[in-house]
């Protein structure tokens, strides 16, 4: 734990516009280890109702990059117009993945690469919450702590940000052998299989670093970065290119903040409540039961579209071989309001909301299961399994 920063700067967010078109914005367990319902999920529920006492002084557990302290600071923002009377501190540190940047995060092996330090601080109520990119999660999380809520989703899905050699280009439009930078193994998948003329490299660090990267050392034609993270940073100039759902798949939680706490800390779940936000919440529960059922990660090409529209929830998902020659991609769509029934959980793929009925977020976590069920049916396992083994023999990529 390094650094402390009291009440952190307000940042505006600023809307996409790649031209004169406004790029939209889409709405988009912790294993076996439940507690017993009457101690868990109802009493997580309970504290929507009851005066629980609301604490003095909040600290929020944080990454130090520009992004990570971006993003926590605008939590804390969030919660402040709620509970003004609040003092908030934001406790930064590094984590493995900040520290090891020359190793792709495919090829590192660690689960909790960007989460570990924050959550060992959780552990020990250095901190009463941590601010995490949802994507940057696993499925499974540390026993006693969940996802105590998931604010409103920035733009979900992949952007082209491209050197100034190509300049207002279309990936399809580059040279032969153009090289592309992307740690992502899903991104490299999909579109390896829709763009094969292109070369894909490793390519880590900070937005900065990686902007840096791009403009002066003239390796990479284009980057492909979630575009949450480009927004947040008002760098929205450079993006040029936005990647449909056809087009790639985005990560399970991309563009979406959460915030993780101990399951029994009832003063912060109380907190928390204020900023969760509904539909982001249904479409991550989705996505992330979705990959927990696959028993996915980030060594394996996982990708899925989300929307919920008319009380109906939709979920895509693609699985991928590494050289994208293989893939299975389906969809499936749930009335999850007309749901009348299901098990009450403590958490629904991790992630608790009291204040949202039980059985509309037990919809959305089926949901998510069924699809899964599908695409093992059609052979999903085999895909990913080949996908690890090949992923665990390739060489340390170039960076």
């Amino acid at each position: 734990m390094d650094e402390i920063y009291s009440d952190g700067p307000s940042q505006k967010k600023r809307k996409v516009e790649n031209g004169s078109q406004m790029i939209s914005k889409e709405k988009h367990d912790n294993g076996d280890n439940l507690k017993s319902i009457e101690n868990g999920y109802q009493q997580a529920k309970t504290v929507m109702h009851e005066n629980v006492g609301i604490l003095q002084k909040v600290r929020i557990g944080s990454r130090k990059s520009q992004l990570a302290l971006f993003q926590t600071n605008f939590v804390a923002d969030l919660l402040k117009k709620h509970y003004s009377s609040i003092k908030y501190d934001i406790v930064s540190m590094s984590t493995i993945g900040d520290k090891i940047l020359d190793v792709a995060l495919s090829k590192i092996g660690e689960k909790s690469l960007f989460t570990k330090e924050l959550e060992i601080a959780l552990e020990k109520q250095e901190v009463h919450m941590v601010v995490h990119s949802l994507k940057d999660l696993p499925t499974t999380l540390p026993s006693g702590m969940v996802i105590g809520a998931i604010c409103k989703r920035e733009n979900p899905f992949d952007v082209v940000v491209f050197s100034p050699d190509y300049n207002g280009m279309d990936l399809k439009d580059l040279p032969e052998g153009s090289v592309i930078g992307t740690s992502s193994l899903r991104r490299i998948a999909q579109l390896k299989k829709l763009l094969p003329k292109l070369q894909f490299e490793n390519i880590r660090g900070n937005l900065n670093t990686r902007f840096r990267k791009l403009d002066e050392d003239k390796t990479y034609a284009a980057l492909i970065l979630a575009a949450a993270g480009v927004i947040r940073l008002d760098l929205e100039h450079r993006i040029q290119q936005i990647l449909t759902p056809e087009e790639c798949l985005y990560a399970v939680g991309q563009g979406a903040l959460a915030i993780e706490c101990k399951d029994n800390d009832l003063s912060t779940i109380k907190l928390l409540s204020k900023i969760s936000d509904e539909a982001t919440t249904l479409c991550c529960i989705a996505e992330r039961a979705f990959m927990k059922a696959l028993e996915g990660g980030c060594s394996v090409p996982i990708g899925v579209y989300s929307k919920l529209k008319d009380k109906k929830l939709t979920l895509r998902g693609g699985v991928f071989s590494l050289d994208g020659s293989k893939s299975i991609i389906e969809e499936m769509t749930s009335e999850i309001y007309c749901e009348k029934h299901g098990i009450v959980q403590t958490h629904y793929a991790g992630i608790i909301a009291p204040h949202l009925p039980h059985h509309i977020l037990s919809a959305a976590e089926n949901l998510g299961k069924e699809l899964a069920k599908k695409f093992i049916q059609k052979g999903a396992g085999d895909i990913l399994k080949e996908a690890r083994t090949t992923n665990a023999l390739l060489p340390p990529p170039k960076t």
